[in-house]
């Protein structure tokens, strides 16, 4: 995938925009013009043509730009596409550009091969600056992609565990578990009632990680790892796909290995609130109450508005801790979807000043977050007779807003936090996002940490 040794011979990447093609090919031998008219090469964004040398082998590959090109992507289809050796970019982009195209490369050389092996072989990139860094950025979003990629009957909540375990243990962090029934004896009665009805017994995942003198920043992370819809049950085809509900748990655990390996000076704390929403004659109902953590009390309007209840407790806890910053991942409401679509992450804060530092944070990564607003009247629509607030609208409007004011009854007014609702998952297939598990947000909240807290 990457190359770090220079001494290496490496086939150069040369972009070329419309608009210099002529003159490049003005400077070519006869045998080089035919080649180009004969590929048919105009440097459309996305298209290549390789050129050979006086022996047949290839001199180095022309690529396409235009002036709406994505640096991070720029590289990917060439990542996908060329053959088998090593590459290296020639352009006059700046280090940044240059990084974000490395990165590109890196994840469009991304496989699942759990359950079906490939036979490809990825060609490798020449990354000679900044090559940890471009590594740890791959290496989260690929972490995060495999988690979300398997299926519910491999990852279920004690294999999230499993896997929070393993970053512990490899960045000397401390991991600790609460599961089964120890979550009503530890005040997690919400984590505990989504999950009770499951074989597959419901946690409270914890990692801590760095210098306890440094800023406290808590991560939370929905981890349904298969959501039926309780006895709310799904329709087939919107429960197809339901193995990715634990997508909020893989970016917070994809986004903490990515802040331990480049070091980021801050004291973490990572929540996943894992749990198989599962039918049995154990599950919760429509029309129970609950007890959150906070002592709130809940009325269950809908078993598939479950990931905010098993959110809610997690929530309370962290902020138990008075952290500078909370920030959640959730794979929350199809109502997002509806207001951004499937590849752009909504979020919600409790701060205009946070609000305004992850727009430029977004701006800053080139990956695109969008806000909506937290309509405070639209509370009222969760307003219950018997309990203090109902777990969804029955109306059914505002979906993404009431589940993100939901979720803001159990942060403090006094604590900066963050809401990301998102779909973490690839409908179709671009350049170096393939169908299936994706990270969404994570590069741009990486960029927010680094703004707040990297001197």
């Amino acid at each position: 995938m990457f190359l770090t040794d220079a001494s290496i011979a490496t086939t150069p990447l040369i972009p070329c925009h419309k608009k210099e093609l002529k003159s490049y090919i003005k400077q070519q031998s006869s045998t080089v013009k035919r080649w180009i008219k004969q590929a048919d090469f105009e440097a459309k964004k996305g298209s290549f043509c390789l050129i050979p040398n006086k022996k047949g082998e290839i001199d180095h590959v022309l690529f396409g730009i235009d002036n709406e090109t994505e640096y991070r992507w720029a590289l990917s289809t060439l990542a996908e596409k060329l053959p088998l050796g090593h590459y290296r970019l020639e352009a006059d982009w700046s280090k940044e550009q240059q990084q974000q195209a490395a990165i590109g490369w890196g994840l469009a050389c991304y496989q699942f091969e759990r359950y079906k092996q490939s036979d490809r072989i990825a060609p490798s990139l020449l990354v000679e600056k900044k090559s940890k860094r471009i590594k740890a950025f791959v290496a989260a979003v690929k972490l995060v992609r495999d988690l979300v990629n398997t299926p519910a009957a491999d990852m279920m909540p004690q294999d999230l565990a499993t896997v929070a375990k393993a970053l512990a243990n490899q960045f000397d962090a401390k991991f600790k578990q609460i599961k089964g029934d120890n979550l009503l004896r530890k005040n997690y009665p919400c984590l505990h009632a989504v999950g009770r009805a499951s074989s597959h017994e419901p946690r409270l995942i914890r990692l801590k990680w760095g210098n306890p003198s440094d800023p406290k920043v808590s991560l939370v992370g929905k981890g349904i790892c298969f959501d039926t819809g309780g006895l709310n049950l799904k329709p087939s085809q919107f429960m197809r796909f339901m193995k990715k509900d634990m997508g909020g748990a893989a970016h917070v655990l994809g986004l903490a290995q990515l802040i331990m390996t480049l070091n980021l000076p801050i004291y973490l704390e990572v929540f996943v609130s894992a749990a198989d929403n599962a039918v049995s004659s154990d599950s919760f109902r429509p029309g129970d109450v609950l007890t959150t953590r906070s002592g709130k009390t809940v009325e269950i309007d809908n078993t598939d508005a479950e990931g905010r209840l098993v959110l809610c407790d997690a929530l309370t806890k962290a902020g138990e801790a008075n952290p500078d910053l909370i920030i959640d991942f959730a794979t929350l409401t199809g109502a997002a979807r509806v207001a951004v679509g499937t590849e752009i992450p909504a979020f919600f804060t409790n701060n205009d000043a946070l609000t305004a530092e992850i727009n430029q944070a977004s701006f800053q990564s080139n990956e695109v977050v969008w806000q909506l607003p937290m309509h405070k009247p639209y509370r009222s629509y969760l307003d219950s007779d018997i309990a203090d607030l109902l777990n969804s609208s029955p109306q059914g409007y505002g979906g993404a807003i009431t589940a993100a004011l939901y979720l803001n009854e159990f942060v403090s007014k006094n604590t900066k936090w963050a809401h990301f609702d998102m779909m973490a998952w690839n409908n179709r297939d671009r350049p170096g996002r393939p169908k299936g598990g994706e990270a969404m947000g994570l590069l741009a909240v990486f960029q927010l940490l680094e703004n707040r807290y990297a001197h």
